[in-house]
């Protein structure tokens, strides 16, 4: 069956287009009209700036329950993490799939078509096996196929609780102990039953450096590699892993993962913050990429990471919403470009259109879609359209349009969202959860102590 949308304005790569035609067959775009004045016969229409669908390259679905709660008082990423695991302590396949189905409902909402699990949840309360080992993770698939919108599945290796030497890890602490498989051999046979399909992909995770022993790193690269699959990794977020790490093996997280045959195209450090020099050339030179998380690095006053220098070293650039303090791409696609701005204190290190490429196209492939991310025939018909008539985006002339929606539109001004052809929000509401709010009020109120 052929559908038709007309865009009022369209964000086609380059530039803003007035009057675009997209018919979609089978959940792919089969043609793309420009200058078609007036709404085809039958079309439905979208009022507004329609862009590529957004993509969410780095969520923890779990630490929404989160918001709130750990902006009261003081602390540091270490005390925050403490908060962390009393609500990870707390879930089961359940009430995951409850409270994860909201947050992928809110995601829809604020126009992502497609999210980056990093998930690493994967035991009962004191590491026993579920029944099924895969119950944690086929509960995200799920909330991703009820919430409409595509996942990557990035499953987490997390071995360790620290590094103890360059031999081993710490073991796992009471928190960590649903975290771990006990090797990273035993990750990869859990890992090999999961299953993909058309809207969920499989990949892998390192958690961290200090999560997963050095002489396991290169299992866990292996596994991403012959299946071809995404591989993600949190790269020195905080200087108390690239400490530890110095320590133990004389060497930066960065040269650690080179060393072990982790970085490469198909991998993306997420984070990246504090780097050598020597760091930035080893992730551009393989093309690993770099997933930004702005709004949780200030959150969790990590730090500014050196985007504008890995992008020019040949590191593509991705944005996810990680600890999801917020969720908007919107606002991580612009908060890249503000953070940078006071760090150096100079204006306009990305145009609207590089940053919207890193909430787009850039963040598809990091999760193993580069068919997705764009609006031209073939590509995934996975697209979301932002009001151009709200406070924050009334004013500006529509060829200025990708400018007000980086700039000043947030996730409240996404009006519409459609995966592979099929509305998942109109006007503003979900189609399959109607009341968000809801969902997920009830979901993080059953996860209180």
């Amino acid at each position: 069956m052929q559908l038709t949308y007309w865009a009022e304005h369209a964000w086609l790569d380059t530039h803003v287009e007035p009057g675009v035609a997209l018919e979609v067959s089978d959940g792919r775009f089969t043609a793309v009209r420009e200058r078609v004045e007036a709404p085809p016969q039958g079309a439905t229409v979208l009022r507004g700036l329609t862009i590529p669908g957004l993509a969410n390259a780095h969520s923890h679905a779990f630490h929404r329950a989160l918001r709130g709660t750990v902006q009261v008082g003081s602390g540091t990423f270490w005390t925050w993490r403490e908060v962390m695991y009393q609500v990870a302590s707390r879930l089961t396949p359940e009430s995951y799939f409850a409270l994860a189905r909201a947050v992928y409902a809110e995601m829809a909402l604020a126009g992502i078509t497609a999210v980056g699990e990093f998930h690493y949840l994967h035991h009962a309360p004191g590491g026993a096996a579920y029944a099924d080992p895969n119950a944690m993770g086929e509960a995200l698939i799920a909330a991703a196929a009820d919430a409409g919108i595509r996942i990557t599945l990035l499953d987490t290796a997390y071995l360790s609780s620290a590094i103890r030497n360059k031999h081993s890890g710490e073991a796992p602490n009471k928190h960590q102990l649903r975290f771990s498989d006990g090797t990273a051999e035993a990750w990869a046979e859990r890992a090999s039953a999961l299953k993909g399909s058309d809207h969920a992909l499989i990949g892998a995770a390192i958690h961290s450096v200090r999560a997963v022993p050095a002489d396991q790193l290169s299992t866990v690269a292996e596994w991403a590699s012959a299946r071809n699959a995404p591989l993600h990794v949190h790269l020195s977020e905080q200087t108390a892993e690239n400490d530890a790490c110095l320590a133990a093996h004389g060497c930066t997280p960065t040269r650690l993962l080179a060393d072990h045959g982790v970085l490469g195209p198909r991998t993306t450090g997420v984070h990246n913050t504090h780097l050598t020099n020597e760091d930035i050339a080893l992730l551009g030179g393989t093309t690993t990429g770099t997933c930004m998380c702005p709004t949780t690095e200030r959150d969790l006053a990590d730090g500014i990471g050196p985007a504008v220098v890995l992008q020019r070293a040949g590191s593509p650039l991705s944005l996810g919403s990680d600890s999801h303090a917020v969720i908007d791409l919107l606002e991580e696609a612009r908060a890249m470009e503000l953070d940078e701005r006071l760090r150096t204190r100079t204006r306009g290190h990305w145009t609207a259109a590089a940053l919207l490429r890193a909430a787009t196209a850039d963040g598809h492939a990091a999760l193993g879609r580069p068919d997705a991310g764009s609006i031209e025939p073939g590509a995934l018909a996975d697209f979301t359209t932002v009001a151009l008539d709200s406070v924050r985006t009334a004013g500006p002339v529509p060829r200025l349009a990708a400018e007000a929606a980086v700039f000043a539109a947030t996730a409240a001004d996404v009006r519409h969202t459609v995966v592979g052809g099929r509305h998942v929000v109109r006007d503003g509401v979900h189609a399959s959860v109607p009341d968000v709010p809801d969902a997920l009020a009830s979901s993080i109120a059953a996860l209180r102590g």
